[in-house]
């Protein structure tokens, strides 16, 4: 039961007279740092890593309350996760059904089960390839789960 495209903006190239392939969907969170969110080699799209940020940088499944104390939700995180990779990759004109392979990076495997069953919302046995591994952190303390994709997508012929 994979997903199709969302509903993206329209893709704004990046790279310049290069020619790098380098693509940025507006509307999305900033990368942070200097690296494209896609990246297209031929008939792939490489997506960067990519997490619950939102564009305004607050994060979808971590809330701190007034007094400091940090609630953090891998089920949340993880759908927020998978609807940002398939936002930008509607911003292209592909979407979650195109990929081929995805690699999670989860900061404790404790959190595997609850990752596992947002997944399941998404994908069954005929979505992507996946592998999960444990990390020591990611890139913002109230991040659990990060994720890079591969899809297949050929782009359409000149003309078309």
């Amino acid at each position: 039961m994979t997903t199709g495209p969302g509903d993206g903006p329209a893709p704004q190239q990046a790279g310049g007279p290069r020619g790098d392939g380098s693509l940025e969907p507006a509307g999305r969170a900033v990368p942070r740092g200097r690296f494209p969110h896609l990246k297209r080699a031929g008939d792939f799209v490489y997506v960067s890593g990519t997490s619950s940020r939102r564009p305004d940088n607050t994060f979808v499944g971590a809330e701190v309350d007034a007094w400091g104390t940090t609630s953090l939700d891998i089920r949340a995180q993880t759908r927020a996760v998978i609807e940002n990779v398939g936002g930008l990759l509607a911003g292209i004109g592909a979407g979650l059904s195109d990929l081929v392979s995805v690699t999670a990076y989860l900061v404790s495997m404790n959190d595997f089960g609850g990752y596992n069953a947002a997944w399941a919302e998404y994908f069954d046995e005929s979505g992507p390839t996946r592998t999960t591994v444990a990390v020591h952190q990611l890139p913002h303390p109230l991040l659990l789960v990060e994720m890079q994709a591969v899809a297949y997508f050929p782009p359409l012929p000149a003309g078309s």
